[in-house]
């Protein structure tokens, strides 16, 4: 007879590589998609970035101006940037690298922020980005520690 009992810490002592992996579950989509919506709303924030930069009265503004005041160039720089951060933190979720769901929610919220002060500006275009923030955010929060297992 074997005495099971005897040995309650069989699994530290089996090595990482032979240890079954858990198999995720169907929220890993949810992961997979916030990462590639990460990558496409960094992407077009860069394109609202050069147009702002390059072409900066492309954008028509109500008379009561955008919710902040500031001069379209460095706002082209500002969505620039933010594009470049949130499209690399989605490339970096896709490799199942744990730091990037912290940054894709902080990301997300900023790149929301940034949407809300602009939305005077493209009240539609920065309405979809805000929701597609939201989704972002939601599927981050929600399951994103299965990615590690995918």
């Amino acid at each position: 007879m074997t005495d099971m009992g005897s040995s309650p810490n069989v699994a530290a002592r089996v090595p990482a590589q032979s240890r079954p992996r858990r198999e995720p579950t169907g929220w890993v989509g949810w992961v997979v998609f916030a990462a590639v919506m990460m990558i496409i709303v960094g992407v077009l924030h860069a394109i609202e970035g050069f147009v702002a930069i390059f072409k900066d009265t492309y954008y028509l503004v109500s008379k009561s101006g955008l919710v902040f005041s500031l001069d379209y160039t460095a706002w082209g720089w500002i969505h620039l940037i933010a594009g470049a951060l949130v499209a690399g933190a989605g490339v970096a979720l896709l490799r199942g690298q744990t730091w990037a769901r912290v940054v894709g929610v902080i990301v997300a919220l900023l790149s929301l922020l940034a949407n809300f002060t602009f939305i005077s500006a493209y009240p539609v275009w920065s309405t979809i980005l805000i929701v597609i923030d939201i989704l972002i955010v939601y599927a981050l929060t929600v399951h994103g520690r299965e990615m590690k297992d995918f």
